[in-house]
């Protein structure tokens, strides 16, 4: 079979032809098979591309679909993609888009993948949904953050509020017990680091002064009858002057699945997906109209360097992205389609450039050597551009969210 050719110029056919060597060998490799209950058939997406329903746009604010956060492969490199969209252009490590006014509305997008020899091994759509700069301007918007050290770091909620300070935005409020820039107190989230979907919603402590969340307990569970309660309704009570938030965020994940083997993994988000399950009721049962917001967990620093600065031998950086990957598969398949009930997936994953965007270092590439290289550092928290790239994925649904109704 050879490769499709088309009779455009605007989205070239390979985003590299480097590296064949590699190839598919993931794909019958012992103790690398994943036995996901909807997994596809290996024969049509031998690389599990996973495409978001809908990527979200704004005009002026860019847009990207990074190859390698949307295969599950050693090296993407090995591979050869070919985007078909009337929007945008196709570079080597991703399609990128800054939509203009005339750019308002729906586009399709096709996203092909081909191994070395030319066989498509996977094909994957999505719609770009792109709203004008002034969606939801004016419109008074009450947003709760919830999540781990990826919150925690309150890049990513700051410049939320950065981004809605322009003219033409909704008047943005962030809600929250945790205030961590005494000279900007807008910024509020519940973020914790090492946090997961369970110690939110069964973690209790007694209230304390002492300002330390881990010992505090869950912001939103509470002592009833003596025994301590996940209550969402009575935190917006006590924490948020009695009146419910517009959206809520969920970006949660990371540390639910970080050390999962390959032999649990399966399980392991089973378990997970019943705490978001509980959490996600608890915030319904305070407001049938409050909109939530999923982050699907953004992929980890593109680089065993980054994993090996961060822990060592302790995990691997491509047993993580695997274990990533799925999470997302599987939160697909669960939270999918389920607007109507004003439950919300945000492709973050797609957006995030894990090669660019973490912490690097230049370092000496080895102890006899005078060369200098650069080397990523850290695992999963990305560099401030990263977080607002974070950012931007939100952004960019909540404006969708607030010029479609949702």
């Amino acid at each position: 079979m050879k490769l499709k050719m088309h009779h455009r110029t605007t989205s070239g056919l390979l985003a590299t032809l480097a590296a064949f060597g590699a190839g598919m060998w993931l794909a019958s490799r012992p103790g690398f098979s994943a036995s996901a209950p909807a997994k596809p058939e290996a024969n049509t997406n031998r690389c599990r591309l996973i495409l978001p329903q809908e990527i979200y746009a704004v005009v002026g604010q860019e847009a990207n679909l990074y190859f390698d956060n949307v295969v599950l492969v050693p090296n993407w490199r090995n591979f050869l993609f070919d985007v078909t969209c009337s929007k945008g252009m196709q570079q080597e490590e991703r399609w990128t888009f800054v939509p203009q006014a005339e750019d308002i509305g729906a586009h399709s997008l096709t996203l092909d993948v081909y191994d070395a020899e030319g066989q498509r091994i996977a094909s994957g759509k999505t719609t770009v949904r792109v709203v004008p700069a002034d969606a939801g301007q004016g419109r008074e918007v009450r947003l709760l953050c919830i999540g781990d050290s990826l919150t925690n770091a309150s890049i990513y909620p700051a410049e939320l509020l950065n981004l809605c300070k322009d003219a033409g935005n909704p008047r943005l409020t962030l809600l929250g017990t945790r205030q961590p820039y005494p000279d900007n107190p807008e910024c509020r989230h519940e973020g914790y680091g090492g946090w997961t979907y369970q110690r939110f919603v069964t973690h209790y402590a007694p209230p304390s002064d002492a300002g330390d969340r881990l010992k505090q307990g869950s912001p939103f569970m509470f002592l009833a009858d003596g025994k301590p309660r996940y209550d969402f309704a009575r935190y917006v009570r006590e924490h948020c002057d009695g009146k419910n938030p517009d959206i809520v965020t969920i970006a949660l994940g990371c540390n639910d699945i970080f050390n999962a083997t390959e032999e649990e993994i399966e399980t392991r988000i089973e378990t997970v997906l019943g705490y978001a399950d509980t959490m996600i009721a608890g915030i319904r049962a305070a407001g049938a109209d409050i909109r939530i917001g999923l982050v699907l967990l953004v992929p980890p620093a593109a680089s065993q360097d980054a994993f090996g600065a961060s822990y060592k031998c302790g995990q691997t950086r491509w047993q993580y992205r695997r274990n990533q990957h799925r999470m997302v598969e599987r939160m697909m398949e669960k939270y999918g389609g389920r607007e109507k009930e004003r439950l919300f997936l945000i492709p973050a994953y797609v957006n995030l450039d894990a090669a660019r965007n973490y912490p690097s270092a230049e370092v000496p590439a080895n102890a006899r050597s005078t060369v200098k290289i650069v080397r990523l550092n850290n695992g999963v928290h990305p560099a401030p551009a990263g977080y607002r790239q974070m950012a931007d994925s939100i952004y960019a649904w909540m404006k969708w969210l607030l010029a479609s109704g949702g």
